[in-house]
Order: C-alpha cells, then sequence, then structure tokens
C-alpha cells in the first residue's frame, strides 16, 4: 500500500510539473524553469508531496536510473561520427579548456580566500573539483523545448557527454589525492577512474550488439521493442554492478549515451529517424522526472543562508565555464556565436555537484569535519540559488546566439 502511494505522490508531482512548465512556457521561459521549481515546492523542504519516501526509495531510485538512460538517447542520437568528425577535435579541445579552466579558476580563488582565513588550502581543490561538474539536463530540456538549432546547439550535444567524463576525472583523481594526504585509507585510484568510464564500456557494447541486431530490422515496433529491451539489459548490467560495489557509483545517463551512440551509427538514417520519432515523448516524460528529481531535494531556505562563498563559488564558477569555453572556442576556430555565448549554457549544475558533494563530505567528515560542513553548506546554497539563474542564461545564451525556434519538426519534442 505504501509503494502505491507513493507511485500516486509522484504521478501526481509528474502531472503538476507538467502544467508548470506549460505555464511558465507562456512566459516565453524554458518549461524546466517550471519543472524546478514545481520540484523544489513539492519536494521534503516544502509541501512533501514528493517525499523522503519517495526520493529514498528502492523503486524510485531504479526507475530514475532506467529514466537517466532514456534521457541519455537524446545525446547519443547526436552523436553521428559521420558529422562529428569534421568538429570532433574543436568539441574535445573545448571541453578540456573549460573543465580545466573552471577548476583553476575557483581553486586559485578559494585558495586565496582558504589561506587567508587558515582554512587547509585541500578544500579550495576539492571545490574546484566539484565546480567541474555540469548538470546536462536543464541545458539540453532548453534545447528540446525552445527547439533550437545552430553552431550552439551543435557545440553543447556531445559536450554534455564529454563534460561529465573530464569532470569526473578530475574530481575523482582530487579526492583520491585529498584523501591520501588527510585520512589513513588506501583509495585505488586506477580503479575509481576506471569506474568513471566504465559507463561507456557497458553501453558502447550493448550498444554495439543493439546496432547488429537492428540492421535486420525493418518495422518501427520492432526497432522499438529491440532498442528498448536492449536498453533495460544495459541499466541491469549498471545495477548489477552498483550491487557489488555496495554503492551506487556509476553514471546511467552516459550508460544511455554510449549505447545510443553505438547503434545510432551503425543504422541508417531512416531507421534512426523512424526510432527517434517513437521515443521523444518518451524521453521528454524521462527528461521531467529527472528535473524534478533535481529540484526536489533542493532546499530554497538555504537562499537566505547563503554566505559570502557561496557568492564567491557561484560567481568563480561562471567566470571558468565562460572563459574556458571561449578559449577554447577561439583556439579552434569556432564560430563567433559558440565563442560568445557557449558559456552561457554550461551553467546549470546542481545534480552532478551534489553527488560529488556527497562523496567529498564523506571523505572529510571523520578527519576535517569542520571541512565538510563549509563544502556541504556552501555547494547546498549554490545549489539552488545557481539552479534557477542558470536556466535562465542558457535560454538567453541560445537567444542571442539566434538559436531558438530554427530546429526542423524531426528534431523537437
Amino acid at each position: 500500500m505504501g509503494i502505491l502511494m507513493d507511485a500516486a505522490r509522484l504521478l501526481l508531482s509528474i502531472l503538476i510539473a507538467y502544467i508548470a512548465g506549460k505555464l511558465i512556457s507562456k512566459l516565453k521561459l524554458p518549461s524546466i524553469l517550471g519543472w524546478l521549481i514545481a520540484g523544489m515546492i513539492m519536494g521534503p523542504h516544502a509541501l512533501n508531496l514528493l517525499s523522503s519516501s519517495v526520493l529514498d526509495s528502492a523503486w524510485f531510485n531504479v526507475a530514475e536510473s532506467i529514466f537517466e538512460c532514456t534521457f541519455g538517447l537524446m545525446i547519443g542520437t547526436e552523436l553521428i561520427w559521420k558529422q562529428m568528425k569534421k568538429s570532433g577535435m574543436q568539441i574535445l579541445v573545448t571541453t578540456v579548456t573549460e573543465s580545466l579552466g573552471t577548476f583553476l579558476v575557483v581553486s586559485l580563488v578559494f585558495g586565496i580566500l582558504f589561506r587567508s582565513a587558515g582554512i587547509p588550502l585541500y578544500l579550495a581543490f576539492l571545490f574546484g573539483g566539484i565546480a567541474l561538474a555540469t548538470a546536462p539536463a536543464p541545458s539540453l530540456s532548453v534545447v528540446r523545448d525552445m527547439k533550437t538549432d545552430g553552431p550552439v546547439t551543435k557545440a553543447l550535444i556531445p559536450m554534455a557527454a564529454l563534460d561529465d567524463l573530464v569532470g569526473a576525472f578530475v574530481f575523482f583523481l582530487v579526492v583520491a589525492l585529498v584523501s591520501a594526504h588527510i585520512s589513513t585509507r588506501d583509495i585505488p585510484v586506477a580503479v575509481v577512474l576506471f569506474l568513471v568510464f566504465l559507463p561507456v564500456l557497458i553501453g558502447a557494447a550493448t550498444g554495439f550488439v543493439t546496432g547488429r541486431v537492428l540492421r535486420r530490422v525493418r518495422t518501427t515496433g520492432s526497432l522499438v521493442g529491440i532498442m528498448a529491451g536492449m536498453l533495460l539489459a544495459s541499466a541491469r548490467i549498471g545495477f548489477w554492478i552498483n550491487r557489488l560495489l555496495s554503492t551506487s557509483i556509476l553514471n546511467f545517463m552516459l550508460i544511455g549515451m554510449s549505447f545510443s551512440a553505438a547503434f545510432a551509427n551503425m543504422i541508417s538514417e531512416e531507421q534512426l529517424s523512424r526510432l527517434m520519432k517513437v521515443m521523444n515523448p518518451v524521453i521528454s516524460f524521462a527528461m521531467i522526472v529527472a528535473i524534478l528529481n533535481l529540484g526536489a531535494p533542493l532546499d530554497y531556505h538555504l537562499i537566505f543562508g547563503a554566505g559570502l562563498y557561496t557568492a564567491v563559488y557561484i560567481t568563480t564558477r561562471a567566470a571558468g565555464k565562460y572563459s574556458g569555453a571561449y578559449v577554447g572556442a577561439v583556439l579552434t576556430h569556432m564560430p563567433p556565436t559558440v565563442r560568445k555565448y557557449l558559456g552561457f549554457t554550461l551553467l546549470p549544475h546542481s545534480g552532478v555537484s551534489l553527488v560529488f558533494t556527497g562523496i567529498a563530505v564523506s571523505i572529510l567528515s571523520g578527519p576535517a569535519p569542520e571541512c565538510a560542513s563549509i563544502i556541504q553548506g556552501t555547494i547546498a546554497a549554490a545549489a539552488v540559488i545557481n539552479e534557477i539563474i542558470a536556466v535562465f542564461m542558457a535560454k538567453k545564451g541560445f537567444e542571442w546566439a539566434g538559436e531558438l525556434n530554427k530546429a526542423g519538426g524531426e528534431n523537437a519534442a
């Protein structure tokens, strides 16, 4: 009975979020802003409709992971090698410069602040590592909702996948080094970094098998059925590995992304078009659930308690993302609109940042509880404030680039 009530709460929350998104869109703002605010209002810190019993339940975590895999289809099916090889190096270089630029700017500024305040410098590097994380769902929701298309959109979609990989790589490397410095526990760096890239390997392997099968399929129903079955099988492998690790460390969006990228490059454009025409409404539904899961845990009360560190974190992260993307775009001779506006689409942050924060807090809570408190309070408050600003700025970035309402009907959801 409890599970049925929780499921009913979730379905009602999805309906309310959908309506909120439609109302927000009437104001020429992206629907995701409505979904995000609805999530915060219905979450445990406000109306409690989407309560902790729902968010922390095993069935919801399984469903959310499957939806993340499904959301990854949106990214992976855009990673067509024939189209990407012309700009592949540009995307890779720009991803690295915006990621490392963010890490350097945030770490440097917090290093100066912490040195003057007598706070350990390693905390500055943890802030820098967390700041790398970009939550792709908000910006990609704007892409879908506002039907954007153009150089900025084409740069953002593959970067959404690569940015997660670079961010996770740098963050876990920093965590391993900091942990070795403050703790007697040995963290096997090679194993941790392998786990960062393991979702890509899982998705690529199952996607390759799926592509081989889909080549022989002609009907749309068979295409969808086989793809959906193999997507669930990919997620099942992820669940099995997480259970072996006793912790949910795998990124299911990356599983879905690499899965779909593999088969999308193996089947015909006509097959892919028919497949995605059916899947687009499912992806849109998955996106609402992902944003609700992003917004519900955010405590709006933290806005009133935000202090200097929160303001510095939001500002320096934005400066690092924008300047890093600008430098990379200039170095690789990307179009002027990409140089000027790509950075604005990379500001959404909260989902991955909260996961990284939880990991950092678990490392610091024993040997340095005061540092754990600083990082937890700062990032939690920043997640609430930044996310609302970032969604608005992502929309403005696409608007200034002249890419709103440019996508054809096939790409629009």
